[in-house]
């Protein structure tokens, strides 16, 4: 059975009756990210998205922002894209560091890292697609804080990734960023729900 690949406006709850579940739905998604999240140290985290990390995202900006039906259609197009489609992996790549000058400092020096991420599956690598909505490195070299990147698979990877134990490693090749991590089991199995 295929899972479901898009949020629709039938899908989201009017803002009065998610407030009263908000709590326990948050709660039940921040438990299943426990599995989905992934730190390549020393600053960046993977966060490994899905229909339901989507889903609470776009009722939680409906429920802060308080846009009404006015403000749906731009969540829907915003997030959607972030939900993997059956033959990919997703992820939100946060750039980690509190002290704000060695922040930009940092991210001075990691433009196009969004094009240097992979996923290595046994011995074949994914090479990571940046989301195309905006560009993630400024004209200046200035990489994002915040990366959305596609990771699209073969049929073959796909199989090799489902292999319980098989070594999966994520990081990146950039010159100022090549680090990578070995996937703990328990993160592979998560993510091998998301393929057909």
């Amino acid at each position: 059975m295929a899972m479901k690949r898009v949020i629709t406006r039938e899908d989201l709850m009017p803002a009065a009756e998610y407030a009263k579940v908000r709590a326990a739905r948050r709660q039940a998604v921040v438990a299943r990210k426990q599995n989905r999240r992934l730190e390549v140290e020393p600053v960046a985290t993977f966060h490994f998205e899905d229909y339901d990390s989507m889903w609470l995202q776009v009722q939680e900006m409906l429920y802060i922002e308080k846009g009404g039906e006015a403000q749906i259609a731009d969540e829907l197009s915003a997030y959607n894209p972030l939900i993997p489609n059956g033959g990919e992996l997703v992820a939100t790549v946060l750039f980690e560091i509190d002290d704000p000058v060695r922040r930009k400092t940092l991210l001075a020096r990691l433009g196009g890292i969004e094009d240097t991420a992979f996923v290595r599956v046994a011995e074949e690598t994914v090479k990571g697609v940046s989301e195309a909505d905006i560009d993630r490195t400024s004209a200046d070299g200035k990489a994002s804080a915040v990366q959305f990147i596609h990771f699209p698979f073969t049929p073959t990877q796909i199989s090799t990734f489902r292999r319980p134990g098989v070594q999966v490693i994520v990081g990146f090749t950039h010159p100022a960023y090549g680090h990578m991590v070995v996937m703990p089991e328990p993160v592979r199995a998560s993510l091998a729900d998301d393929f057909d």
